[in-house]
């Protein structure tokens, strides 16, 4: 029992930090601690998870991707377009498309990083904009609103009416978001593939000298994001029941600063799904505190800027690097004083 606490003191130290901060929030609010809050929180949530689980491979595997986001309105933009050249289509044919597109755009970062040797935030920096400047440039910044009955019905998988007569619903992003959960799970602790991931993110030169494909390995984490990206951004479609080609902007950021909350190292080698859960549903929950407590939005960011510099700093045994040397200056200068 105490091995298996140790192993998982970041799941355990979020849960204990959600409980706390719900029931701060129980008392600084009257709508928090209520079934449907409870409720809005896991569809607001959803899609934000889904990208989570995504990124999460993506940084196991040592890389960093901040265009996941745009690249998922593109997706979005690029879905409704081909669902409207057939006809309409369904679900199946509509997640298929946004799987195959968002998995394209995916593979086009593993590209550029593994072809030209690219750091990995460059080359999707420089994707962000690319995907961006072209959505926008296309589109005209137009949103869609006619979209198939399907896409845009909103399917609720719960309900349940509340006592003032309003009704707590959950929706199929959540069942979505669930089976993207187990999905990455699996695929990351119980395949060959996601042994081989965190052994190449936590040492490249190791799992390179053992055989391992880095190649394969980049263009699966990317692929496995891509996937991911076009799954969340059809159901963003569906959530908001049109296409905004920048309703995505600016979401990589909030996502990012959940997953390294949730215990992912940016140095590669290291996250859990349930830890990234974990960290998307922490700041969803400090977003929603903030908003019934009529805080101004600008303190969320600040937030999630904090959160991101003490990732930053913390990772990859960064404090060993700013001051192990420093104390070894220190020491050898300590001894040869008293030498002297």
């Amino acid at each position: 029992m105490r091995k298996l606490l140790v192993s998982h003191t970041t799941e355990m130290v979020l849960i204990l930090v959600i409980a706390a901060m719900s029931l701060a929030l129980s008392f600084l609010t009257d709508r928090f601690f209520t079934l449907g809050n409870a409720f809005d929180l896991l569809n607001i949530s959803a899609v934000n998870i889904i990208f989570a689980v995504g990124l999460l491979v993506v940084l196991i595997a040592g890389g960093i991707d901040i265009s996941f986001a745009v690249a998922a309105s593109v997706v979005q933009y690029a879905t409704a377009l081909a669902l409207a050249q057939i006809g309409g289509g369904d679900w199946i044919s509509g997640l298929l498309i946004a799987s195959v597109f968002g998995i394209a755009l995916g593979l086009i970062n593993a590209f550029l990083i593994h072809r030209f040797n690219i750091i990995s935030i460059v080359a999707t920096i420089s994707t962000f904009n690319v995907y961006f400047g072209l959505l926008m440039f296309f589109t005209k910044g137009v949103s869609i609103y006619n979209l198939p009955d399907w896409l845009t019905t909103r399917v609720i998988v719960y309900e349940r009416e509340m006592a003032d007569g309003s009704w707590a619903e959950i929706t199929l992003p959540v069942v979505v978001m669930l089976i993207c959960v187990v999905a990455t799970w699996l695929f990351v602790t119980r395949t060959t593939t996601g042994r081989q991931l965190y052994a190449f993110g936590d040492n490249p030169e190791g799992a390179r000298r053992f055989g391992i494909n880095v190649g394969a390995m980049q263009y699966i984490a990317f692929g496995w994001l891509g996937l991911m990206a076009g799954i969340a951004g059809l159901m963003q479609a569906h959530y908001a029941q049109e296409v905004v080609p920048n309703a995505l902007y600016g979401r990589e950021l909030d996502v990012l600063a959940a997953v390294v909350l949730g215990g992912a190292r940016l140095g590669g080698g290291k996250g859990s799904v349930m830890g990234c859960v974990l960290g998307v549903l922490l700041v969803s929950i400090t977003q929603n505190g903030l908003n019934l407590m009529g805080v101004s939005p600008f303190a969320f960011k600040m937030i999630v800027g904090a959160i991101i510099l003490v990732a930053i700093t913390l990772s990859s045994g960064r404090l060993d690097g700013l001051f192990g040397p420093r104390k070894q200056a220190l020491s050898d200068t300590d001894s040869k004083g008293g030498a002297a």
